[in-house]
C-alpha cells in the first residue's frame, strides 16, 4: 500500500537523445533521474516517490506521456508546475498537472499507446536532421510496406518481433491501428522534403517491439523480406532470426490514453 497519500499526475514531454531511457540505471543519465533531482532540488526533500507510464528506451522521446509523484503531504503542485519547469533542463518539460488519488494506478490506467516512428528516404540527407528523422536508403516498394502494417493489426504473438526477456512467458499483445503517412511536423532547410512516419496505437508494447516492426517493415519495402514472413513468424516465432531494431532516434511516444481519470 502507498504510504505517501498524496498524489499527482504530470503530463510529460521529453527529447530523449540525452538519456539511457526513463528507467534509473547506475551512472547513467535518465529522465526519471534527472526528473528526480530536480523534484527534490525543489521541494527541499527526498521523501517523495514517482512512476511513469512507460519505460522509453534510451534515444526515444515523448509528447504524451504521464508521471505520478506521491508525497507525504498536501501541496498546491500548480503553483509548482513553474518551478519544475525552470530547474529541468530544455528537453524535459513537465505540460500540465491534476491531483489524483493515492489509489489511482497509472500503469493500469493506460488503455492504449500510440507510436510514430519518423523516417525519409532521402538521397540528400542532411546530418542535422537525424535528430528526430532515420534515413532509409534505396528505392522502397511502399505498397507492400502498407500493406505488411496491415498485417500487425490484431493480437498476435510478437516474440519474434521485440527482446525477450527471461523473466517474460506472455508475448501477446493487441495492436489497434497501423498504417505509414506523410508528415508535416519537421520542415526547413535542414530537412527533406518527404518525411514519413509509422504510426501504430496498440493496448501494449514489449521491449524494442516497434523498432523492429519498423526494421521488418523496411525489408519488406527493400524486397529483402517476402511479406508473408510476418505471419510465419507469429506462428513460429523461434525459426527465425532475430530481427534488428531500427535506431532509436526516430521513435517517439506519441499519445498516451488513460482510463479512470
Amino acid at each position: 500500500m502507498q504510504s505517501r497519500p498524496f498524489s499527482y499526475l504530470f503530463s510529460i514531454s521529453y527529447f530523449g537523445a540525452r538519456y539511457k531511457g526513463w528507467a534509473p540505471q547506475p551512472n547513467q543519465p535518465t529522465v526519471q533521474r534527472r526528473l528526480e533531482r530536480v523534484i527534490r532540488h525543489v521541494l527541499g526533500h527526498e521523501d517523495f516517490s514517482l512512476i511513469g507510464a512507460s519505460r522509453t528506451d534510451a534515444g526515444v522521446s515523448c509528447i504524451g506521456g504521464y508521471v505520478q509523484l506521491f508525497l507525504r503531504e498536501e501541496m498546491d503542485m500548480n503553483s509548482h508546475l513553474p518551478l519544475f519547469n525552470e530547474h529541468l533542463p530544455q528537453d524535459i518539460r513537465l505540460n500540465s498537472v491534476l491531483e489524483v488519488s493515492a489509489s489511482f494506478n497509472l500503469i493500469q490506467s493506460v488503455s492504449r499507446k500510440t507510436y510514430r516512428y519518423y523516417f525519409s528516404n532521402s538521397i540528400d540527407f542532411h546530418p542535422f536532421a537525424s535528430a528526430f528523422v532515420v534515413n532509409v536508403i534505396g528505392e522502397l516498394n511502399w505498397e507492400a510496406m502498407e500493406e505488411a502494417c496491415q498485417l500487425f493489426i490484431g493480437n498476435h504473438d510478437f516474440r519474434a518481433f521485440c527482446k525477450p526477456s527471461v523473466n517474460k512467458t506472455d508475448y501477446n499483445r493487441e495492436v489497434l491501428f497501423a498504417g505509414i503517412f506523410e508528415s508535416n511536423e519537421f520542415l526547413g532547410q535542414f530537412f527533406p522534403q518527404k518525411i514519413h512516419y509509422f504510426e501504430i496505437t496498440g493496448t501494449g508494447f514489449l521491449h524494442h517491439q516497434v523498432r523492429m516492426m519498423m526494421s521488418a517493415i523496411w525489408q519488406i519495402g527493400r524486397g529483402e523480406m517476402d511479406i508473408s514472413e510476418i505471419t510465419h513468424r507469429y506462428e513460429s516465432p523461434d525459426n527465425f532470426e532475430k530481427l534488428p531494431p531500427s535506431p532509436a532516434n526516430g521513435l517517439v511516444l506519441w499519445e498516451t490514453v488513460l482510463d479512470n481519470i
